[in-house]
């Protein structure tokens, strides 16, 4: 029972630890999305692990304990090594709940968390190399032509370029509304492992964090048309790359959050 405990609370301090460093490196990068998805995904983690305290089967071996501190100590090294946003802040979490249940339960018991492994996985994953494959600027630039459209501008579109009378943007990858929906996707699957669904939700709840980020981008990229018109470059900026982003991605969290609290009435009922 001593051995057990003073295990636990071991592998309770390095889980601490990591996080710690890990939000603390990410604030330091100056990433803003990065570290709202880092200190949610990492919120995740521990209502996952914290649920299960009581059922984990502490059975390592030498050879996976070490390779789990391996692991742990190559995270801690590298992060000494880290100079603004590098892509190893995506890769931190998942080696370190890799390394920590290494350490804990062994190679063959790893599975114990596929679900804090996977979201981990998902969390590794940045906009920019989804849309090399998945390009959706096209879709976006129809879309914000169609909202204009709607609202009585004289609107035109040419392939990626949206024309206004008095200005034009064009719609590139990074405006393409990826990364909005890489964070609600995300969403959706916290949503999924911490709180019990039907099969059919399991669908729903995916579709809907795509529908909601397409169309909260699409917003953004016809008012952005619009002030590009207005030759107001200041709120061009401040929509574009400032707060103002933010903002849309906020209301899309929260109107998400709405439709699962109305789709899945017990939100709170975790899985055993």
């Amino acid at each position: 029972m001593k051995t057990s405990n003073h295990l636990r609370f071991s592998l309770l301090g390095l889980l601490s630890g990591s996080i710690a460093l890990h939000l603390s490196l990410v604030a330091h990068s100056e990433n803003s999305d990065l570290l709202g998805s880092s200190v949610l995904f990492w919120l995740a983690i521990v209502a996952l692990l914290w649920k299960k305290r009581f059922h984990f089967d502490f059975s390592s071996d030498v050879f996976s304990s070490s390779l789990g501190a391996f692991l742990v100590a190559l995270v801690l090294i590298k992060s000494t090594f880290l100079v603004g946003n590098d892509i190893f802040l995506r890769v931190f979490p998942f080696l370190c709940i890799l390394g920590i249940g290494l350490i804990a339960s062994g190679v063959n018991k790893i599975d114990q968390y596929w679900r804090e492994l996977g979201l981990l996985a998902f969390f590794i994953v940045p906009s920019g190399l989804v849309s090399i494959f998945v390009d959706i600027s096209i879709w976006t630039a129809k879309f914000a032509a169609l909202v204009l459209w709607c609202l009585g501008f004289e609107v035109s579109r040419q392939a990626l370029l949206i024309h206004l009378p008095k200005g034009s943007i064009e719609v590139y990858a990074g405006c393409s509304g990826m990364a909005m929906i890489l964070q609600l996707l995300g969403l959706a699957l916290i949503y999924l492992c911490l709180c019990q669904t039907k099969p059919h939700q399991k669908l729903l709840l995916p579709a809907i964090a795509i529908g909601i980020a397409f169309v909260m981008n699409g917003v953004r990229v016809a008012l952005m048309a619009v002030l590009v018109a207005l030759s107001n470059q200041s709120a061009f900026e401040y929509w574009h790359v400032g707060n103002g982003s933010l903002i849309f991605s906020t209301i899309a969290v929260v109107c998400f959050g709405m439709l699962c609290n109305f789709l899945i009435p017990q939100p709170d009922k975790l899985h055993g």
